[in-house]
């Protein structure tokens, strides 16, 4: 599937608004490209914990990192287990512009379904937005670790390698010292 014309997702954007307006204190959990690069103004991230979703390469990328003739595969949340991740604060005075760009480059194929989540903290509890997989979009796929180390080693989209991004979560989480055996199941097949 290839990107949404913009305007139909700034529609999608509107929609959401509408029903969610953004809070007075914009919180944003990452748990894959955006923990290394959110491109926002982050002014405060605390690492935490959400429970009852986890990180799985489910999104068929044929926009960022692969195309339609050869899809990669990138991060959504998916139900069950936890997920650990940054949450950033964002930038009052930034945040509608912030969010927005946010929106365009994580809905460009309308597959997340983003949603409030609590993000438990050494500090407490964080209520921030995250986007989760629609496990009933055509793009929602869940293949074997050999599969994925085979897709991942080949894409190439419009932000670089799927090779680039693996790496680049995988050493974001080990800095962090988030071990998750995803990120060692599928590395395994390219050591052997």
């Amino acid at each position: 599937m290839s990107a949404y014309p913009q305007t139909q997702v700034l529609e999608a954007l509107s929609h959401y608004l509408e029903h969610s307006p953004l809070p007075e204190e914009l919180w944003v959990f990452a748990y894959g490209s955006l923990m290394w690069n959110p491109e926002m103004q982050v002014i405060e991230t605390k690492q935490g914990k959400v429970h009852g979703f986890q990180r799985g390469f489910n999104l068929l990328s044929t926009v960022h990192r692969g195309t339609i003739d050869k899809p990669g595969l990138v991060l959504s949340l998916r139900h069950g287990g936890h997920c650990e991740g940054l949450a950033f604060r964002i930038a009052q005075n930034t945040k509608h512009e912030d969010f927005k760009q946010l929106w365009l480059r994580e809905m460009v194929t309308l597959f997340y379904r983003p949603r409030v989540c609590q993000v438990i903290t050494n500090t407490g509890v964080i209520n921030a937005i995250t986007f989760i997989a629609d496990q009933e979009h055509e793009q929602y796929v869940d293949f074997d670790a050999a599969q994925c180390a085979s897709m991942i080693g080949q894409a190439h989209g419009g932000r670089g390698s799927n090779m680039d991004y693996f790496n680049n979560t995988s050493s974001q989480l080990k800095q962090l010292k988030i071990d998750d055996p995803l990120f060692n199941e599928i590395s395994a097949h390219w050591t052997v």
